[in-house]
C-alpha cells in the first residue's frame, strides 16, 4: 500500500521545538540498528512529541490534548522528512478534532487546504505507528478503566482505520497491548504505568525508554553520489512536470562520448527515494544497485523521488497509479530534451507497482525502446490484498484458525475504509492491468520471484500473454527460483521474514539477466 502521510498541525499554530539537553524518549530497536526515535514530554492535558521513523524516513511533530477522562479531544501535527531541521517549513499541516464517533481532519498539503470527516467510535485514542508514547497513553486508559483485560479503540491516522487494541495485564510491573495480526506489544511498566521497555516479537524490535539529545534526532540525508571507481557520474537533476511541481532526482551518465541509452526507474507501492530503499531490510537500495551495474556497461539511469517524498514536490496524498505514470512521462520528457541522450533509446524499468505503471507509459508511447517489469501485477488490486491478507493472517500463530475468517473479513473492511478517503487506495483496489497490458507494444522483460508472496509467481505469465495477445510478440518471461519479491534469495517469501534476510542485494543471476537484456536491446536500436 502507498503510506499516506501522516495529518500534520496548521502553519498558523506552534508546537515547542526540542528542549535543551536531554529529553525523554523511546528507541526502537532491531538488533543494533535504530528504527525510530520518540523524544516526548508529558504535562498536564498534553503530549508533545518529535518522532522520527527511520523506515519511511518521516519526522512527525505532534501535540495531542488530554482531557481529566483520559480522552483526546485534539491532535495538532506538522509532518517532515526525517533529514529536514524542526523549524523546516512542514510538507503537510493538520488539525485532528476528536468528537464522540467522528474525527475532523483540516489538512494543509502542497495542494491546498481541505476538511475530512471519518467515522471512529467514541473515546477512540489516536495512534501514529510506532508511537511508544500513545501506546503509554493507551495503558494509562486501560488502568483507569480498571480489569485484568480491557478494549480500546484506536484511531489509526495513517489511514483513517479504527481497530481494537486490548490491554492485559502481566503481573503488577508488565503488560500486553495485542493489535490486530498478531502485532503484540509486550511491555514492562512501573507503578506509575510509565513504560520501560519492551518488545514487538513479530517485528523483531525492542523497545527502551531512555533521553536523548535534540540531535540524536536528525537523520543524515542519503548519499547519492557515485562510488569512487565508478566509470561514470551522478548528477542531482530536477524534472519538471506538467501538473506543476518538480521532482529530484540522481542520472548517472558513463564517462565519455554519448549519445548514451537511458533507464528510468519506477518503484513499488508507498513512498520511496529514489532508489527504493527499504530500511527494514539491510542494504537494499535496488535502484542503486542496477544503476551502478548499468553506468558500467555504458547505460545512463534516471531514478527520482516518488511525488511528494524526498526532494520532490507534488502531494502524494491525492494521487493515483494514473498520476504516478505522468511524472514518469515527465522523466521521459526530460531525458529526451537534453543533449547526449538518445531518445530512441529510452527503457522504463518497474518494480511491484512500478509494473502497472511502466505499462502505462510505455502503451502510450510506442516510442521507448524497451520495457522491463519486476514482480509486475496481473490482478486487480483486491484480489490482491485479498491474498496478501488471508497469507498473513494463516501464518500468525497467536490468530486461531477458527478467527481467522473473521479477522480477514475485518482487515477488508479495514481497506474499503481507507478506500474511502485515499484515492491511491480506491484506484489500486478497482484497477484490471491487463488491458492496458494488451496496449504494450515495445520489448517487454517480464521478471518474477518463484517465492514471491506479494505477487504471486503465476502472475508473470499472465501479464505476458497479455502482452503478447496484443499483437506484441517480443516479451520474454523469466521466474527465478527462491526469489522472493525483492529478488532477495528467500525459500518462504513471507514478507514478516523480512528483517531476518542476511543481504539487500539483489540476487546476481536477476541483474545478470537484467543488464543483459537491457544491453543487448539498447545496442539493437541504435
Amino acid at each position: 500500500m502507498r503510506r499516506i502521510a501522516f495529518p500534520a498541525l496548521l502553519a498558523t499554530l506552534v508546537l515547542p521545538g526540542p528542549v535543551a539537553g536531554q529529553q525523554e524518549a523511546f528507541i526502537m530497536l532491531r538488533g543494533s540498528d535504530t528504527i525510530a526515535i520518540e523524544a516526548f514530554r508529558r504535562t498536564p492535558g498534553k503530549l508533545d512529541v518529535d518522532l522520527v521513523e527511520r523506515l519511511t524516513k518521516s519526522r512527525h511533530t505532534f501535540a495531542v490534548t488530554i482531557g481529566r477522562d483520559g480522552t483526546v479531544s485534539r491532535v495538532e501535527n506538522q509532518y517532515r522528512r526525517a533529514d529536514a531541521t524542526p523549524d523546516a517549513k512542514p510538507l503537510q499541516t493538520a488539525v485532528l478534532l476528536m468528537v464522540g464517533d467522528s474525527v475532523i481532519a483540516e489538512i494543509t498539503g502542497p495542494t491546498g487546504t481541505r476538511i475530512q470527516r471519518l467515522g471512529t467510535r467514541p473515546g477512540a485514542l489516536p495512534y501514529v505507528n510506532p508511537s511508544m508514547a500513545l501506546v503509554e497513553l493507551m495503558l494509562a486508559r486501560a488502568t483507569a478503566l480498571g480489569g485484568d483485560s480491557v478494549a480500546i479503540p484506536m484511531f489509526f491516522v495513517a489511514g483513517g482505520q479504527t481497530l481494537t487494541a486490548t490491554v492485559r495485564r502481566v503481573g503488577a510491573d508488565s503488560a500486553v497491548v495485542a493489535f490486530a495480526m498478531g502485532q503484540d506489544f509486550r511491555l514492562a511498566r512501573d507503578r506509575e504505568g510509565r513504560i520501560l521497555g519492551g518488545a514487538i516479537p513479530a517485528q523483531g524490535l525492542t523497545v527502551v525508554r531512555t533521553t536523548v539529545k535534540a540531535s540524536a534526532l536528525f537523520v543524515p540525508p542519503p548519499d547519492y553520489s557515485a562510488p569512487p571507481d565508478a566509470p561514470y557520474t551522478a548528477e542531482e537533476v530536477t524534472v519538471p512536470t506538467p501538473m506543476g511541481h518538480t521532482l529530484a532526482g540522481t542520472l548517472t551518465v558513463p564517462r565519455g562520448r554519448g549519445p548514451w541509452p537511458v533507464v528510468i526507474t519506477i518503484s513499488g507501492s508507498g513512498s520511496q527515494d529514489r532508489d527504493e530503499e527499504i530500511a527494514m531490510v539491510r542494504g537494499y537500495r535496488p535502484f542503486r544497485q542496477i544503476a551502478d551495474t548499468l553506468g558500467r556497461m555504458g547505460i545512463a539511469v534516471l531514478r527520482m523521488d516518488d511525488r511528494g517524498f524526498g526532494a520532490s514536490g507534488g502531494d502524494a496524498a491525492t494521487a493515483t497509479s494514473a498520476d504516478f505514470a505522468r511524472d514518469i512521462e515527465a522523466g521521459v520528457a526530460f531525458i529526451r530534451a537534453r543533449r547526449g541522450f538518445d531518445g530512441k533509446r529510452v527503457f522504463l524499468l518497474g518494480h511491484s507497482e512500478g509494473g502497472i505503471i511502466g505499462p502505462m507509459v510505455a502503451a502510450a508511447d510506442p516510442a521507448l525502446g524497451g520495457l522491463v517489469i519486476m514482480a509486475g501485477p496481473a490482478q486487480r488490486g483486491r484480489d490482491i490484498i485479498e491474498f496478501q491478507n488471508r497469507y498473513a493472517i494463516e501464518r500468525t500463530t497467536t490468530i486461531r484458525p477458527e478467527a481467522r475468517d473473521s479477522v480477514l473479513r475485518a482487515a477488508l473492511h479495514g481497506v474499503d475504509s481507507v478506500a474511502a478517503t485515499s484515492p491511491w487506495i480506491k484506484y489500486f483496489l478497482d484497477y484490471d492491468p491487463l488491458p492496458t497490458a494488451r496496449r504494450v507494444r515495445v520489448p517487454t522483460l517480464i521478471l518474477q520471484g518463484a517465492t514471491d508472496q506479494q505477487i504471486t509467481a503465476e502472475q508473470a505469465e499472465t501479464l505476458g500473454a497479455a502482452i503478447r495477445s496484443g499483437g506484441n510478440a517480443d516479451v520474454t518471461v523469466q521466474v527465478f527460483a527462491d526469489a522472493n519479491h525483492l529478488f532477495i534469495e528467500d525459500p518462504s517469501g513471507n514478507p514478516a521474514g523480512y528483517t531476518r534476510l542476511t543481504t539487500g542485494e539483489i540476487r546476481g543471476d536477476v541483474i545478470k539477466v537484467l543488464t543483459e537484456w537491457l544491453a543487448r536491446r539498447a545496442r539493437e536500436a541504435r
